[in-house]
């Protein structure tokens, strides 16, 4: 592998860009016209602009990623998260091209990013997964079927995506068949896949993930879990690692579940088993696995020492792994997304062009990005424009850190959510990590004082 063509944007284009750096390899840097200044255009050994501002006809255009792979004497594609990361039509196609897909092959990614399927898989594997149906349903009466074995409420889900999108709670059998057809044209049009999985829904939980990565052999190993409770609408605020609810033994029955899904369907690069986790029975359930980087890696990064992903290249390249777990006394990690979204105005995307920009520094602190004064954000993609992350000996350190870094966090000219994670930390359920997925929703946002910055 000599020089790969990063199919991706923003801060994920960047790292891979110094990622290639530090392994003596080329990168060819894509941008659509509206990121014709980003730094990953810059700092890449070359550039190519791919299409106009929308990602349909830039990013997302398989066509013109491997032509320009091609054409610029690419030997492999890295797809970041986002965009193409998980298509394995995408995956598939670079392999018929003789190009190497930094990632799982298209069959691991296929069944995997399939619910469904993944299920099946993890049931096969003896890791735990919610009481659901075995199969997606495109047919609000074939689903019907499967409703006395759930029990209600039940959670209707896209088989094909996530992120919330395609997702429906049913109370009752007099709301099911409503919920159903919306979470189907959604799923639909978000992934343009229909079908969807039904599944119990249990009540207040964590959401717990593992970060593992494979060989494509049947060899895999965990770097620990990361606790992504606090969420608004499915979508991920802070994230921790390790997590604060988990005792040891829950914690090895966790990691030890996540490594045994990996190796049995012969996992190849970094991925994440995610899981829900129900304090009041001490239970964890296996809900779907993520075939590529996570936004939060950082988090695990801070723990283990390593660059997750010179990583994923490396094993792309056909090295042997070489990140291990966490060692004990790796301390405490926590990350914060910085949003262009005004939470005044129910979040809505705050685009435009940023005046001021000054990031906290000192000990444990870090901050991935790819904005500076002067930087504008697009209205065409997603509003992270960067990522906070602190570490410390413990939680109490990391958290006090978070406070002094959120309170140095100055951004200028466009609303982000700074002020919010200022908010959410000072709160006593989080500092006690007394938290549920919902916990945003339904206890801090209608008691949020909207008069503090």
């Amino acid at each position: 592998m000599k020089k790969v063509l990063i199919a991706n944007r923003g801060e994920i284009a960047l790292r891979a860009v110094h990622a290639c750096r530090a392994l003596g390899m080329q990168s060819v840097a894509i941008y659509s016209t509206a990121d014709a200044s980003a730094p990953h255009v810059w700092a890449a050994t070359e550039s190519v602009c791919i299409g106009p501002a929308p990602s349909s006809k830039s990013y997302l255009c398989a066509d013109a990623l491997l032509h320009v792979a091609l054409a610029r004497g690419c030997d492999a594609i890295y797809p970041g998260y986002g965009f193409l990361s998980e298509s394995a039509d995408f995956a598939e196609r670079c392999s018929q091209e003789g190009l190497i897909f930094v990632g799982p092959d298209a069959e691991t990614i296929r069944t995997m990013g399939d619910k469904a399927a993944a299920r099946r898989s993890a049931i096969e594997l003896d890791v735990p997964v919610v009481p659901g149906s075995r199969q997606a349903f495109n047919d609000v009466h074939e689903a019907t079927g499967a409703i006395a074995e759930i029990g209600f409420p039940i959670l209707i889900k896209a088989s094909a995506g996530g992120g919330g999108r395609g997702m429906r709670i049913a109370e009752n059998a007099e709301t099911f068949n409503s919920l159903f057809v919306q979470a189907s044209r959604e799923a639909e049009q978000a992934f343009g896949d229909a079908a969807v999985y039904l599944e119990r829904l249990v009540a207040n939980v964590r959401h717990i993930e593992v970060q593992v990565f494979g060989d494509g052999k049947g060899h895999a190993v965990h770097l620990g879990e990361r606790d992504c409770t606090m969420q608004r609408r499915h979508q991920k605020l802070i994230e921790e690692a390790p997590s604060p609810v988990l005792n040891s033994d829950e914690r090895a029955a966790l990691h030890a579940s996540a490594v045994r899904l990996a190796k049995g369907v012969k996992y190849r690069g970094a991925g994440t088993v995610e899981y829900i986790f129900d304090p009041a029975t001490r239970e964890f359930f296996f809900i779907e696995m993520n075939t590529r980087i996570q936004v939060e890696h950082p988090v695990t990064e801070m723990l283990v020492g390593e660059d997750l992903i010179v990583e994923q290249f490396r094993i792309a390249r056909g090295d042997a792994i070489s990140v291990s777990p966490p060692r004990d006394g790796a301390g405490h990690a926590i990350e914060f997304r910085i949003n262009a979204e005004d939470s005044d105005n129910d979040f809505r995307p705050s685009p435009g062009r940023i005046t001021g920009w000054v990031v906290p520094r000192g000990p444990g602190v870090r901050v991935d990005g790819f904005v500076a004064a002067g930087s504008t954000i697009a209205p065409f993609y997603d509003s992270m424009v960067a990522k906070l992350i602190v570490h410390g000996a413990d939680r109490e350190q990391a958290l006090a850190r978070a406070r002094c870094a959120l309170a140095a966090f100055r951004v200028e000219g466009i609303k982000t959510t700074i002020g919010l994670h200022r908010q959410l930390i000072a709160h006593d359920d989080v500092r006690t990590s007394e938290i549920h997925t919902k916990w945003v929703e339904e206890s801090f946002l209608p008691n949020l004082d909207r008069s503090v910055a």
